[in-house]
């Protein structure tokens, strides 16, 4: 015989310290949680009663709804019990919500892994372990499509920001995880067009506060004296070399090869990492010089620009082992121009990322078109580049503060 009970989730309390209230259900020692769509703070609740307490406003409308929930419940399991002996508590939870289901996590995984070879290896992981952390948050293995409505979204929206202490642009990017798998299901006829619960949120990201060096930062960094063995004076030079290459990523720059550089004309053809598009530019005369340093007698073209990966066969690795190799000289990176930021009295912390922004607002700065640099850094849209261009419009408007009178 299944039994059912209201039970108020705090853990999953929002920035009011109210907490969503679920019908539970158990069969079997299966438990399953449905959604009444009301939520309360502790203190309104009175679990042992199964009441909202009096002194809350509407407390007598509020008990007559939960009492109709739960009657109907408990109506369409006794339904279901007769017809069917054996019904499980994941079938009572259909019956009750009326709906065909399609196990969300069960989906979701298997899609992922078929979209992986469309993704970058650092995408994949990052939508991954955003199925993942829905996973925990839901705590369900029977959890279906048809479990996630507004109210739901809501409440996980609240958990990541309250208990997981995400930020609003991580909270929209695992909304975005979750809507991509959705759409996925409905393209495949699995599950309602209809039901698309996304469409009622409200997604938001942090504003954006991109960092960048002036012309006397950078010249301070290029030409620092650097002592010592180590790659401290690598890793500067390919940031000083990416600001004077289109804003270059960092993975695109430590996989340059030989065979990707025309030194004729001083441009570079290669197929960006992230994008995996083929890019064109041409480098401005620090990277040339940058690339002369490094330089090794009649190298092969297949062979890296620079030192910073060792491995000779490592355009025959798979993804996931570039990606590895990658994401450790990254780190190294990052130490080393961390140290060399604080050297020269940087009032932020040097990261090669940096050099991205720094050749947009310098080439903005310059006069280039907006749409000259947006082609040179390989942005899909123009709108990204106008974020540097409002950088520029900062910056004026604070000059023209302190400046004018």
């Amino acid at each position: 015989m299944a039994s059912i009970k209201l039970i108020l989730r705090v853990q999953q309390a929002d920035a009011t310290g109210s907490c969503p209230l679920y019908i539970r259900l158990i069969k079997d020692r299966k438990s399953k949680l449905i959604t009444t769509g009301v939520k309360l703070k502790p203190k309104d609740w009175d679990g042992t009663n199964q009441r909202v307490k009096k002194s809350m406003k509407n407390s007598a409308r509020l008990n007559a709804y939960l009492d109709q929930k739960v009657a109907d419940a408990s109506a369409m399991i006794a339904d279901s019990e007769r017809r069917t002996k054996s019904i499980t508590a994941k079938k009572l939870k259909e019956a009750i919500k009326g709906k065909d289901s399609v196990n969300f996590m069960v989906y979701a995984k298997a899609k992922l892994k078929k979209l992986e070879k469309t993704y970058t290896v650092n995408t994949y992981d990052n939508y991954y372990s955003q199925l993942l952390k829905f996973e925990k948050f839901v705590d369900d293995r029977d959890f279906c499509f048809h479990d996630i409505d507004i109210v739901l979204l809501q409440d996980y929206m609240n958990y990541m920001a309250n208990t997981l202490k995400n930020n609003k642009t991580t909270q929209k990017l695992a909304m975005i995880v979750l809507s991509i798998i959705f759409k996925q299901a409905q393209a495949e006829n699995l599950i309602d067009d209809n039901h698309y619960p996304f469409s009622k949120l409200k997604l938001e990201v942090e504003p954006s506060k991109r960092k960048f060096l002036t012309i006397e930062q950078f010249e301070k960094l290029r030409k620092h004296k650097i002592y010592g063995v180590g790659k401290a004076e690598l890793y500067r030079d390919l940031f000083v070399f990416a600001v004077s290459a289109g804003g270059l990523r960092f993975s695109d720059v430590v996989t340059l090869r030989w065979k990707d550089y025309d030194k004729e004309q001083n441009i570079i053809n290669k197929q960006i990492t992230k994008t995996k598009r083929m890019h064109r530019l041409k480098i401005g005369e620090i990277a040339t010089k940058i690339i002369q340093k490094y330089k090794l007698e009649n190298p092969d073209p297949e062979e890296l620009l620079f030192p910073a990966i060792k491995q000779a066969n490592f355009h025959q690795l798979s993804d996931r082992e570039k990606d590895t190799i990658i994401t450790s000289a990254n780190r190294l990176c990052a130490a080393h121009l961390k140290n060399i930021g604080e050297q020269i009295e940087l009032p932020f912390n040097l990261s090669f990322h940096l050099s991205r922004h720094t050749f947009a607002t310098m080439a903005l700065n310059k006069g280039m078109r907006i749409e000259h640099v947006s082609k040179l850094m390989d942005h899909a849209k123009i709108s990204t580049t106008q974020i540097y261009a409002k950088i520029i419009d900062e910056e004026l408007d604070k000059a023209v503060d302190e400046f004018v009178i």
